[in-house]
Parts: C-alpha cells; sequence; structure tokens
C-alpha cells in the first residue's frame, strides 16, 4: 500500500494547519500518512509513497525557512526519477510572487525527474473559504488521482 509524506513549508503557521488537517483526514480514512514540518530529506521515503509538499511564499516569492534545507538537498540531488509528488501553494494575490515558492519547488522536482501526479493546488489566503476547507474540498480528487486505499 502507498503512504502519503506530508512536507510543510510554513513560515507563519498557514501551511503547517493546512497539512495537519490534511493528515488528520487522511488517517481517518486508513491511508498510510506521516507530517515532516522540519522536512529532512534524507529522512523521508522516497519508495512506494507519494510527497505531498505543503508550502507557503514567503517575502518576495520565498522559501519559507523551514523548507531551505530541505530545498538544499533536493537541489544536490541527481535523480530523482523513482519519486511521485503533488504541491499545494499558499499565498496571496495581492502580491506579484503569488504562489511563486510552490510554482518552484515543482519546478525543482520535475527537473530532478520526480513525477508530479495531479496538478498543483493553490490557496489564495485573501479567499472567502479558509485554505484548510479547500484543501480538505480536493482531497478526495487527489486520493482518487493517486488511487489511494484506505486500509
Amino acid at each position: 500500500m502507498c503512504s502519503v509524506n506530508i512536507i510543510i513549508g510554513s513560515q507563519m503557521g498557514s501551511a503547517e494547519y493546512v497539512g495537519e488537517q490534511l493528515a488528520e483526514q487522511l488517517i481517518s480514512l486508513g491511508i498510510p500518512t506521516e507530517v515532516h514540518d522540519q522536512p529532512s530529506f534524507n529522512d523521508i521515503n522516497q519508495d512506494n509513497t507519494i510527497w505531498l509538499l505543503c508550502t507557503s511564499t514567503y517575502g518576495a516569492g520565498d522559501y519559507p525557512e523551514n523548507l531551505l534545507p530541505f530545498i538544499e538537498s533536493i537541489k544536490q540531488a541527481l535523480d530523482l526519477k523513482g519519486l511521485k509528488f503533488s504541491v499545494i501553494g499558499l499565498g496571496d494575490t495581492s502580491y506579484d510572487t503569488y504562489n511563486l515558492a510552490g510554482r518552484n519547488l515543482e519546478a525543482l522536482l520535475l527537473s530532478k525527474g520526480a513525477h508530479c501526479t495531479a496538478q498543483r493546488l493553490e490557496l489564495n489566503i485573501l479567499d472567502e473559504s479558509l485554505p484548510e476547507e479547500t484543501a480538505l474540498a480536493w482531497l478526495p480528487q487527489w486520493i482518487e488521482i493517486n488511487n489511494l486505499k484506505s486500509l
């Protein structure tokens, strides 16, 4: 059975909250899930798993600080061809760097040969609905696309 590793990049806590809500839902469905809020590239399984990367954009399109060592490790990786992943980006559409961290992370993983399993979900924090509500509404479709089965 395929597991899910939720990798969080969060500066102010919004992406962390979204990731935790998704993890709770996945676990309640019997899908093995692990959350990494201080991700270490070498400690996260890459086999028989899907990485669900949930990151905000900080400053002028930057990655959150807790994600920087993880990003550097990806840049050093030679080949991620066996890795499956999806990205959820949180941002504010009033900035011209809206969701740039999520977009850049997806591009980086693709450049290393990883396989993106679903279209990137971009959450605008200015929307009326809460980011975690939008992500939870999106989750069943993501589970189906990735053919995840509960225990």
